[in-house]
């Protein structure tokens, strides 16, 4: 069996074979990853994946089963093989932490590292980053929409395999949801498992109501009973009220702390009206609605218009699939490398797109935020990509503009903004030397992100662009290279 280390393209050791029969795949480089425009014609992304980042560069090692298998492929010389049995991680690795709101071209990881090393990990840092941020986006636009409601999970079985199931599970507790019905994600990241009943639960019995009956004789503090097997109005909702009744009477008056319907089917924003009158002429105010069907951000959003009575929303297979976007477009370019005396050589990507052209060098994102009367008040002006070695002084008047629009432009002044430093430093000289945070400390923190954000920003159609400048000196930086490779091409 494999390990994580073979979780790369074949080309990515191809490469690190021709850089080491040369000896210039120690070279020390930097990499950014980024991605071009934002998932869902959305104004943000939320990032995630992460912790998945720092499990895999932290077991990164070619196990003998690798490297038989490579041996057997007749393509690897034997000199790199025996290089490979002592490879690990060996660099610096900076990244957003996870549940930060980011827009397009922003540095969300920057690796500085041996090439080979660089190259490697390239495939599996794109591919835990890129679904897990998908995700929770995702979930974060269907949260947005259900303002105080419930969110649970229920994506599982219509997950492209394991891993997007169990991660995906853990990336829409990023994105705003309370709970799964995946047990391997609620066991392995302490998530709250939430779960109700299936029909064959219903049809398994002789009646409706006996197999109501039947499962709040077991479960009585999870009684949301699905009612819509049958007849919703004329049977399901009946059944329920008469077995609601039961257990009041048997507990002296008193309800669970949870109880309620589950609909499934039909017109959800009818029934659930029709179910809340039901349910409050029998005197159960408290009861949940709870709904699933194929449900998104879309819909909830045109259910809620509706004046629908749901207060609890399971979402599945267009969350946990990312409908509208099956793909975040995240990219992993070389920005740069040191040469032998210790100076340090930008590079970036030309090309006729414009939009594909990169940025050079040691860059870094700084978030300035409005703060009014001294105090942050969380409201953010822009993002800026900078150097590594520039600075911005909040104490100072600062002109918050693009280079390649001076028109646009934001003069702030002292003591009304402050500068937040986005990248945080994750691994040193291979070594992780960051604190992972809960996932409840994420999901905390993922809300205090969404926060800053302009409700403009939120819409789910045409919304708000946040501005995203470069640096002058950056810039600067970007036309010098732009033009001498100009020069050289003539």
């Amino acid at each position: 069996m494999c390990s994580r280390a073979l979780l790369t393209d074949l080309y990515q050791l191809t490469m690190m074979q021709g850089l080491f029969l040369k000896n210039m795949h120690r070279i020390k480089c930097v990499f950014d990853r980024f991605y071009r425009k934002n998932p869902f014609d959305n104004a943000y992304s939320v990032v995630a994946g992460l912790e998945h980042v720092i499990t895999y560069l932290k077991e990164l090692s070619f196990s003998e089963d690798d490297i038989s298998y490579l041996r057997s492929t007749g393509i690897f010389e034997e000199s790199f093989l025996e290089y490979l049995k002592d490879f690990h991680f060996s660099g610096d690795l900076y990244a957003i932490p996870e549940g930060t709101i980011v827009f397009a071209q922003e540095i969300l990881v920057r690796v500085e590292a041996p090439r080979d090393e660089c190259m490697l990990i390239e495939t599996a840092l794109s591919m835990y980053m890129n679904h897990e941020s998908l995700i929770a986006t995702k979930a974060r636009r269907i949260r947005t929409v259900a303002g105080d409601d419930t969110l649970v999970e229920f994506g599982m079985r219509r997950a492209q395999g394991t891993s997007a199931s169990v991660y995906g599970a853990r990336s829409a507790i990023i994105g705003g949801f309370e709970g799964t019905s995946n047990m391997c994600s609620a066991a392995q990241f302490g998530i709250h498992p939430v779960g109700t009943m299936a029909h064959s639960w219903i049809m398994s019995f002789e009646s409706e109501l006996e197999a109501f009956r039947a499962y709040a004789d077991k479960y009585e503090n999870l009684l949301v009973l699905l009612v819509d097997t049958y007849d919703t109005l004329k049977q399901g909702i009946p059944n329920a009220i008469k077995v609601f009744e039961e257990v009041r009477e048997r507990r002296g008056g008193a309800m669970p702390p949870r109880y309620g319907i589950r609909l499934d089917s039909g017109d959800l924003a009818y029934l659930s009206k029709r179910a809340r009158k039901l349910l409050d002429v029998a005197g159960f105010m408290d009861a949940t609605i709870f709904a699933s069907n194929d449900l998104d951000e879309f819909l909830i959003s045109e259910l809620k218009s509706q004046g629908c009575a749901i207060t609890s929303w399971g979402v599945g297979t267009k969350l946990i699939t990312a409908t509208g976007s099956p793909a975040l477009g995240g990219v992993y370019k070389l920005a740069g490398m040191w040469n032998d005396d210790g100076s340090f050589e930008h590079r970036m990507k030309f090309s006729d797109n414009i939009e594909k052209i990169t940025n050079p060098g040691r860059k870094k994102v700084l978030r300035l935020i409005n703060k009014k009367e001294g105090k942050l008040y969380g409201k953010l002006i822009g993002d800026l990509i900078c150097l590594e070695s520039e600075t911005i002084d909040a104490e100072k008047e600062f002109v918050f503009i693009d280079p390649l629009h001076p028109w646009k432009h934001t003069i702030l002044k002292p003591g009304e903004y402050e500068v937040v430093s986005l990248l945080q430093q994750i691994f040193k000289d291979g070594k992780c030397v960051y604190e992972l945070p809960t996932l409840a400390d994420i999901k905390a923190y993922a809300d205090e992100q969404i926060a800053i954000l302009w409700p403009e920003t939120l819409r789910l159609v045409n919304p708000n662009e946040v501005h995203v400048n470069i640096s002058h000196e950056l810039f600067d930086l970007r036309s010098k290279l732009l033009l001498e490779n100009s020069r050289r091409s003539r």
